[in-house]
């Protein structure tokens, strides 16, 4: 039996997002959160590279977009932390380990738990269900949405930042480690929204100039009572189209909602801007998904 049944399919393409329960089981989901643990006891980031993370359009081009730290990590593991959680000299106001908005963007090529669960039989099921053929795999994030500070992502489409020509050949998908509810920031979505287009676009500016990305465009005013909300299960997936318009609120409750996050692309007959933030490198090419 496919993990991915036809009715999936067919909601996917109508409305740009479809929920598909069970990919990972509890203990895979526990497995990926202990193994984020130790990396975040591990991790050394130097005061000058604690950059905050954010989806607000003048935000950004005051943090990530000014930080050859946020620019350059397409290829490597980093570190991106949450407003607030620093004093006026760069040190920790609160524990670390509560301090991170994401990780990112290369655990599904240097972290062999990630890019196993990137690379399992349910993952390249679904890519051959949609009729992929080449696919690869762009950028993976955890997401950490901490208790009480996990910021609000404001609506937005991925194709914003993940640009191609033609459109509609980026898909992310998104894996609640941990259930995701209204309570701790779950996902919300505007049906049927990937059908119209972009309105912004993230590029990277002339070398040299700062700062280093800025945007084309201003992302649209949506009418709040057309978002629906998405909550999932643990293990359970999110297939999102890189033009449906989706957000996320602030977390308020007492409970962190992490999530192993990846975009995939189709490569056949398709142009990755080189206007994008992100880039291959000789170091890391876009991985083919499919290994047979």
């Amino acid at each position: 039996m496919d993990f991915m049944t036809d009715r999936d399919v067919q909601k996917y393409l109508e409305e740009g997002y479809v929920v598909l329960d069970g990919l990972l089981t509890p203990q895979e989901c526990d497995e990926l959160r202990q193994r984020m643990g130790e990396m975040v006891e591990e991790m050394d980031v130097p005061q000058h590279c604690r950059t905050t993370f954010s989806t607000n359009h003048d935000e950004q081009l005051k943090t990530q977009g000014n930080a050859d730290y946020f620019i350059t990590s397409g290829d490597k593991i980093r570190f991106f932390f949450e407003k607030g959680v620093f004093d006026d000299k760069g040190d920790f106001i609160v524990p670390k380990q509560r301090s991170l908005n994401k990780v990112g963007h290369a655990l599904h090529a240097y972290e062999p738990l990630y890019k196993q669960v990137t690379h399992s039989p349910k993952v390249q099921g679904l890519a051959r269900k949609l009729g992929l053929v080449s696919p690869v795999i762009l950028q993976s994030m955890f997401i950490f949405k901490q208790p009480g500070i996990g910021g609000e992502v404001t609506p937005h489409q991925d194709a914003t930042f993940l640009h191609t020509e033609p459109l509609g050949r980026v898909m992310g998908l998104w894996i609640a480690l941990e259930d995701a509810t209204e309570n701790n920031g779950c996902l919300w979505f505007i049906p049927h929204s990937h059908n119209s287009g972009i309105s912004r676009r993230m590029v990277r500016t002339p070398k040299g100039t700062y700062p280093m990305t800025d945007f084309t465009g201003r992302e649209q005013t949506y009418n709040e009572q057309k978002f629906l909300v998405a909550p999932v299960k643990k293990g359970s997936v999110v297939l999102i189209d890189g033009e449906v318009v989706h957000r996320s609120s602030e977390n308020t409750s007492e409970d962190s909602r992490h999530v192993y996050t990846f975009h995939i692309m189709e490569s056949q007959d398709t142009r990755w801007s080189p206007e994008n933030w992100l880039q291959p490198t000789e170091e890391l090419p876009f991985p083919q998904l499919y290994t047979k």
